[in-house]
């Protein structure tokens, strides 16, 4: 598909290759700020294929240049993961240099007219699979571009981050009846069983992912219980294989690392098992040389501050109907 507007011609991309990741990337960088930077391996981490999932690019290109761009992402077979029929404009960016020139809702209505044909019924900015961000990163004057294009926020989410130099369990941490250790390759099936049985949409979804990217399993820690599996969480250090770079730690003290998803099973809650999950995930990036620790995605901010993390990052959740 190709349309000429106004100076920029919009076309569809099916296969994003190399050379289109690093313009990507590198049109992301001149569109935000800095302390949002991306690599052109986030990006091409980012539009790797994934089960069920199907991607089309929009770009805009102005004299030859890439002026802007949308990635529409649509998910099938997945009910758990898009209840709704959600579908996902992941990234949208406009250099600056083409901006207000009409560009950027031309690729909008590409993608929403690209998704609906995929039968999705609703529209999320960002959020998708494997995310740019959860949201409109805030503050953000882009929250009127897309207000009134029909988008209006449903919830704000918010990255948490802490240092972990100094780090000391709190007092809300206790003994359980449970042991909490880094899950090993023989503990796959184990650990895929507990998410679908406890978190059975986009947890379990991105556990199958993480396995399909050859993700080390280590990564995640696992809560024993008598009964098995009560609980895990997946940590993310310098050299996982998700970029830690995606959790947009720039402003706290190196090396980095990221915590999250963390869940316990449902009949466990409340009794100490998710602080004890937590503490031993943050422990283990403390002896690791972590400082830098982000938690993202989350609306539980009271819970996590106990720990020492405050609010860092807020995002403003995007949605509206498809025709």
């Amino acid at each position: 598909m190709s349309a000429a507007f106004d100076s920029a011609e919009i076309r569809s991309v099916d296969a994003i290759d190399t050379r289109m990741t690093d313009a990507l990337a590198d049109l992301w960088n001149r569109a935000l700020p800095a302390d949002l930077a991306v690599t052109a391996a986030f990006v091409r981490y980012n539009v790797r294929p994934s089960a069920g999932v199907q991607r089309r690019l929009f770009v805009g290109e102005a004299g030859g240049v890439l002026a802007g761009a949308a990635l529409a992402t649509a998910l099938y077979g997945e009910p758990a993961v898009n209840a709704h029929g959600e579908g996902w404009i992941d990234l949208v960016a406009v250099a600056p240099v083409h901006q207000r020139q009409g560009i950027g809702r031309a690729l909008l209505a590409a993608a929403e007219a690209w998704l609906a044909a995929q039968g999705c019924t609703q529209v999320c900015i960002g959020a998708g699979p494997r995310p740019f961000a959860p949201g409109l990163p805030d503050p953000n004057d882009a929250v009127h571009f897309f207000a009134a294009c029909g988008y209006e926020s449903f919830e704000t989410a918010w990255d948490m981050a802490a240092n972990l130099a100094g780090y000391t369990p709190p007092d809300t941490v206790r003994e359980i009846a449970g042991v909490v250790r880094p899950a090993t390759p023989r503990h796959v099936d184990d650990l895929l069983a507990f998410l679908h049985r406890e978190f059975p949409g986009r947890w379990h979804y991105e556990a199958q992912m993480f396995i399909a990217d050859a993700g080390r399993l280590s990564d995640y820690m696992l809560l024993w219980t008598e009964r098995g599996i009560d609980g895990c969480c997946l940590l993310t250090f310098p050299d996982s294989v998700r970029p830690i770079d995606r959790y947009y730690p720039y402003q706290l003290p190196k090396p980095w690392g990221q915590l999250g998803s963390i869940g316990i099973s449902a009949d466990r809650r409340g009794q100490g098992y998710g602080a004890a999950l937590l503490d031993a995930g943050l422990r283990r990036l403390h002896d690791n040389g972590i400082n830098g620790c982000v938690i993202d995605w989350t609306n539980r901010v009271d819970f996590y501050a106990r720990f020492g993390f405050e609010r860092y990052r807020s995002y403003s959740m995007l949605a509206r109907p498809l025709p």
